[in-house]
């Protein structure tokens, strides 16, 4: 069905919002490093230890631990907790986020908005410090506000890129913000290295050196966050008004958000097959990064001096691997290095199930892989994504996008708790992350990108 001919809003002065673009790059650095420290290496393995303590006081947590917690009468395996509060937050996520897109797009100074989000999850993330102990359930609690704040923040941010780039310059804008988030997550990330492996010397305990490197991702993500939401202050949005007469802003949004889901379904049906495939191929994604540190060290026993040492390298791999995927995106075009990579990224997970314990080299090899896809995969998914979205309903429709993104799948996630907790074994649980990439590059091959771009009325860019 085709939507009624209707003239298209005028295109944002790209020109005059150039200004924006160095600011904008900055907030992929600021929140980095909270994906990186604490989302991708810390918290899985410290919240395992902090409820293996709780399900089997006085016994080492480096051991297996077949007592478990309960939440609201539901048994709950130690080694599972990580992953299902992933889940939940992911869950929690996708409701609140398409709901924030709806008031963001009302909003005439994005920066605000973004603003706020940031500085809440940053304190939010900042009371990890405190979760010690047997204390498991706050660092629950505290792992989903932090995890929502992200998302509702991320939806502000990445709404941005259509204000402030053309059609042609969002592959190597969206590409060198997340090379840039790669580089500032990974410095912190080294900082943290030497944090724990030299915690003895610095007469500091395990515990108190993972609190100490998870609370300065927090406050890294604060701290730099005032250089974009500074930068973009003056940056106007969509120029919504702010309700109808008579309605109020949460029933105006409402109104949106219905409408929303009626216009992308009747008449974006190329977007709506993207959304779909993003949302097998980044939970696999995904999965792979919020539970890699977890199957190092459970599952092939590795020490967290040495995942940490992995993450980093993978870090600066991916500064690369994103910047490399951008050129070769300009190109081959966005849709066809996405479906290439989802193709890199099944061999890396089959090649996981069979890495041997203790052997640390063959698993440097597959962090060297994931790095050299990451960047690329998820930074030209972004930038795909923004052709398809309808003018004037960028957070909106970057809402659904972002309820998806990082750290917010949930498939994944649960498929992989639920695996291990069958098996007792994380080698099943991550080869099963493989039916994500095949679904999602099934999907994704069948989107008609150019009709997408003309049924959201975008002007065309020269490679898709």
């Amino acid at each position: 069905m085709e939507s009624a001919a209707v003239a298209p809003p005028a295109n944002p002065d790209y020109a005059a919002n150039a200004k924006y673009v160095r600011p904008w790059y900055w907030y992929d650095w600021a929140n980095s490093a909270f994906v990186t420290t604490i989302g991708t290496v810390l918290y899985g393995p410290y919240i395992t230890s902090i409820a293996k303590a709780a399900a089997c006081p006085g016994q080492d947590t480096d051991l297996d631990c077949a007592v478990n917690l309960h939440v609201l009468g539901i048994p709950i395996a130690p080694g599972s907790l990580a992953p299902y509060t992933t889940t939940f937050a992911t869950i929690l996520s996708a409701i609140v986020l398409i709901f924030v897109g709806a008031i963001a797009d009302r909003m005439p100074r994005p920066a605000h908005f973004l603003g706020a989000c940031a500085w809440l999850g940053a304190l939010s993330a900042s009371g990890l410090f405190f979760v010690s102990g047997t204390r498991w359930q706050l660092g629950v609690i505290l792992m989903i506000l932090s995890t929502v704040f992200l998302g509702s923040s991320l939806v502000v941010y990445d709404s941005m890129l259509n204000l402030i780039a053309g059609p042609d310059d969002r592959d190597r804008v969206s590409s060198r913000g997340w090379a840039l988030g790669y580089l500032g997550g990974g410095l912190l990330l080294a900082l943290n290295l030497v944090v724990v492996t030299m915690h003895d010397k610095l007469g500091l305990s395990t515990g108190m050196a993972v609190r100490l490197s998870m609370l300065s991702a927090a406050l890294w993500w604060g701290v730099f966050a005032v250089i974009p939401i500074k930068g973009m202050w003056d940056l106007r949005g969509v120029e919504r008004p702010i309700a109808a007469a008579g309605e109020s802003i949460i029933g105006g949004s409402l109104a949106q958000l219905r409408s929303t889901f009626g216009d992308l379904r009747a008449h974006h049906p190329q977007t709506m097959l993207f959304l779909l495939a993003y949302l097998f191929y980044n939970d696999g994604i995904q999965t792979v990064i919020s539970s890699s540190s977890l199957y190092g060290s459970e599952q092939l026993k590795f020490g967290q001096s040495q995942l940490i040492a992995l993450i980093l390298l993978v870090q600066f791999v991916a500064f690369g691997g994103a910047l490399l995927f951008g050129r070769i995106a300009a190109k081959r075009g966005a849709w066809r290095t996405v479906l290439g990579s989802l193709v890199l990224w099944t061999l890396i997970v089959a090649a996981a199930f069979f890495a041997p314990e203790k052997k640390f080299l063959p698993f440097l090899v597959l962090g060297v892989a994931i790095g050299l896809v990451l960047g690329g995969s998820q930074a030209l998914s972004r930038s795909l994504y923004s052709q398809l979205v309808p003018r004037r309903r960028e957070a909106e429709y970057f809402s659904l996008y972002q309820a998806m993104e990082r750290g917010t799948s949930w498939f994944g996630t649960l498929l992989f708790g639920l695996v291990y907790q069958l098996t007792h074994t994380y080698r099943l649980a991550i080869v099963a992350l493989i039916i994500f990439f095949v679904l999602g590059g099934v999907l994704l091959s069948r989107v008609d990108v150019r009709e997408g771009i003309r049924q959201a009325g975008n002007e065309q860019p020269r490679v898709v």
